[in-house]
């Protein structure tokens, strides 16, 4: 029977499915990146690197329902700005996003004080300001690198060499990784349909196709096949599924 908590507006369904994607898309960053980011690097920054992943994922959820989901969605207070304000009731869809593709451009470049305080400061006056379908990676992105840049190049020793401290960890982060990615995708129609199948099933054939590509090319360019390398075309492959 409807009532107050579920209204007979409410497709049941279709509801379940969002939950579900947006459950899957969390699993992306926790454990996904977190596990990702941890083994990627060399054993000396495996915490600090899983850490960033971590609190990133959490700084932006709060900061995203206190003021950035109004700010980017709500009432224009200043231009293209809206006026913050909290938005934790049924009328917002918490669109969450992560800034772990940030993390990954400062990995071994920024400790993780001045990482807390640019965490927020990110979301604030970048996400918050552009906003739309392509966020995530236009975004993250340009100040991926426009971070890198001003923080400057690892040290020379670090980018003569650096292997992962765990291969099989990696594989499995970056499995969690591209299943997350099936409700990254799968949501985007917004509605149980056909086209939220094809949007799951394409992202498994762009993916799969891309790295079985990388392979052969590992092959031809350094002589064997590269479990990185494998690792580099299935993320190649999720970002083109999109």
């Amino acid at each position: 029977m409807p009532n107050e908590a579920s209204p007979e507006w409410l497709n049941k369904g279709e509801n379940a499915w969002q939950l579900t994607a947006a459950t899957l898309v969390g699993i992306q960053s926790v454990p996904g990146l977190v596990i990702l980011y941890g083994s990627v690097v060399k054993k000396k920054w495996a915490v600090n690197s899983a850490f960033m992943a971590l609190y990133g994922f959490a700084a932006v959820l709060v900061c995203w329902v206190g003021w950035g989901y109004q700010m980017s969605f709500g009432n224009v207070h200043i231009h293209f700005l809206g006026r913050p304000d909290v938005a934790l009731n049924e009328k917002f869809l918490l669109n969450q996003t992560f800034n772990g593709l940030i993390a990954g451009a400062l990995l071994g470049r920024m400790n993780f004080h001045a990482w807390m305080l640019f965490v927020p400061l990110w979301l604030t006056f970048s996400y918050t300001i552009c906003a739309f379908r392509y966020v995530i990676h236009l975004s993250s992105g340009v100040a991926g690198f426009t971070a890198a840049y001003w923080v400057g190049p690892r040290a020379l020793k670090d980018r003569e060499r650096f292997p992962p401290n765990n291969i099989l960890l990696m594989l499995v982060g970056a499995g969690l990784l591209w299943m997350g990615w099936t409700g990254f995708n799968g949501r985007e129609p917004y509605t149980v349909s056909t086209d939220a199948s094809l949007a799951v099933l394409n992202t498994h054939v762009c993916t799969a196709t891309i790295l079985l590509t990388w392979l052969p090319l590992d092959i031809l360019f350094f002589g064997k096949p590269s479990v990185i390398g494998a690792t580099q075309g299935m993320i190649t492959g999720l970002v083109e599924s999109l």
